[in-house]
């Protein structure tokens, strides 16, 4: 895997950029819109975060300015429909907090904004954010409780209830309302 390419740019072009290594290796790297207006000057240092994608025919690489935008890009494309070229254009119009906060909010309109994602895929896009998110903040609930004593049965209906209550909070967030539920339910 590679995962992060640290070199001087060579060319731009649409939608790619070629960064060549000090060891004198050239990767083509395709990136979003936001990156392209802060790229330097040919002959300038890029670092990118990447993720490369491999397909029959193809191999393909992607990069990012940072980790949180790589992870971003693996959860779009880990969805039903949305290719590389499609996660890429909703990282090139939204930053991933920007898009935490379109999930939260629901905001469909503004997904269907990005080129080649209508009201269908706007839904299925956000339906599979917030999912993930909230599955991803439950388990992480969950395991601290378990690490601090409590058992599966004890926390995960109290979690369930805080999450259901407050999709939008955090793990330390959850985890502190959790910890309270819980001593007010033994108290």
């Amino acid at each position: 895997m590679i995962a992060y390419i640290e070199g001087r740019l060579l060319e731009v072009s649409d939608p790619a950029i070629i960064v060549v290594t000090d060891g004198g290796v050239g990767y083509e790297i395709e990136i979003t819109a936001r990156q392209r207006q802060s790229l330097p000057e040919r002959g300038g240092r890029v670092a990118l975060y990447t993720e490369l994608l491999v397909r029959e025919d193809m191999l393909r690489l992607c990069g990012f300015s940072t980790f949180e935008e790589r992870e971003t890009f693996e959860v779009l494309i880990g969805i039903s429909k949305v290719g590389p070229r499609t996660a890429l254009a909703v990282l090139s119009a939204f930053s991933p907090a920007e898009l935490r906060s379109i999930v939260s909010e629901g905001n469909t309109a503004a997904l269907t904004q990005v080129s080649g994602v209508g009201k269908r895929m706007a839904e299925t896009i956000l339906r599979e954010l917030a999912y993930r998110k909230a599955g991803s903040v439950f388990r992480q609930v969950v395991e601290g409780l378990k690490s601090l004593g409590y058992t599966e049965g004890e926390c995960t209906s109290v979690v369930q209830e805080i999450l259901r209550e407050q999709p939008d909070l955090d793990v330390a967030g959850a985890l502190r309302l959790s910890l309270q539920a819980l001593a007010r339910k033994k108290g």
